[in-house]
């Protein structure tokens, strides 16, 4: 851990070498108010350096405190960022300018809302749907439920579906601030299930009956395993192009929540789809997990934020979670200890508006 007054310096090649590393750390120095360099942006990705995707949400952290931003441009893999503190809050459009998606950025201000003195409405123009981010429907029925036990209250509305490769997607987040330090979770207990429920969506699909297909391939799938699911069939014609996602989602007796999507992709058939989706939720309800393997990365950051000791079991040991249990026992001082698959984070109880 370096000095609380000097730069943070983040290697962008450790871990996952992925483009977590400079969302997470360009939000850690927003919440400390510290200067953040990151080198070996991407190090390990085909296309190294920022992506404009990663860019967006930099600049989107830029804008919300006021701070600035040396280097930042596509392809770089190195930069600077520097925060003013200035947390207003307001309302903000943010457009990727491709399919990147909405919800990495998203989840790069979210965290922001622990130290803004008013709510945060964002107008996000990218992708929704794609393969290596979360979808809109985890974000909305997963990741934004879970957090409001934590404290945080956030608003997820799809305007219009984004898909690979036009992208042209909209997505509105509204982001109350948070009201005291975030509060910790005790998930280590699966429970019962008490109800699974999904979303079949596809856009300008219809006469093939993609939405129908992919329910109807994870209905027989679950189902064999005792399961039964009430998944939704939707078809819609605003997206800039044809797409389709699938996502399933538990709600247990000792209120966990996990779920499993999968976005559509040239070549990709509805029935791929469908089996997939099942297959990993049945793994993940199998391994005895109180998070799924999306969420089990996405929390940690928010548990080393928090005001005690936060506890959750995961499917298996990820390539993200590895890099986020990591940038949260490096660069905030939380501590991490990992028994089998239960994770503890002791947060550092950081108060809101107090950076």
């Amino acid at each position: 851990m370096l000095y609380i007054y000097s730069m943070l310096i983040v290697d962008g090649s450790q871990k996952s070498g992925s483009g977590t590393i400079v969302r997470y750390a360009v939000a850690i120095g927003a919440l400390l108010n510290r200067k953040v360099k990151v080198i070996n942006v991407r190090a390990q990705r085909k296309k190294p350096g920022l992506r404009p995707q990663h860019l967006a949400a930099i600049r989107a952290v830029a804008e919300l405190t006021g701070g600035s931003i040396e280097g930042g441009e596509v392809g770089a893999d190195e930069f600077i960022f520097t925060p003013e503190n200035k947390m207003s809050g307001g309302t903000f459009e943010w457009d990727i300018g491709t399919a990147g998606s909405t919800t990495m950025l998203v989840m790069t201000v979210l965290p922001l809302a622990l130290i803004t003195r008013d709510k945060i409405v964002g107008k996000i123009t990218g992708g929704l749907f794609q393969d290596f981010a979360p979808s809109f429907f985890h974000m909305q029925q997963v990741l934004g439920p879970v957090l409001w036990k934590m404290g945080v209250t956030m608003r997820v509305n799809m305007i219009r579906p984004g898909y690979v490769p036009e992208g042209g997607g909209i997505l509105e987040i509204e982001i109350d601030p948070v009201k005291k330090s975030l509060q910790p979770l005790t998930l280590t207990d699966q429970g019962r299930i008490e109800t699974i429920d999904g979303f079949a969506f596809s856009s300008h699909l219809k006469d093939r009956e993609v939405s129908g297909r992919m329910a109807d391939v994870c209905r027989k799938v679950l189902s064999k395993k005792g399961f039964n699911v009430n998944i939704g069939e939707e078809y819609e014609n605003t997206a800039l192009q044809p797409g389709a996602a699938l996502a399933v989602f538990a709600r247990t007796s000792t209120h966990c929540i996990l779920g499993a999507d999968r976005a559509g992709a040239p070549g990709r058939r509805s029935e791929a789809i469908g089996r997939f989706v099942a297959r990993s939720f049945i793994e993940d309800i199998e391994s005895g997990a109180t998070v799924d393997r999306y969420l089990a990365d996405q929390i940690i950051l928010y548990a080393a934020l928090a005001d005690g000791i936060t506890e959750f079991r995961i499917p298996f040991m990820t390539d993200h979670v590895e890099t986020n249990l990591w940038l949260v026992e490096e660069y905030l001082g939380s501590k991490v200890e990992i028994e089998d698959n239960l994770i503890s984070i002791t947060g550092i109880g950081l108060n809101s508006h107090s950076s």
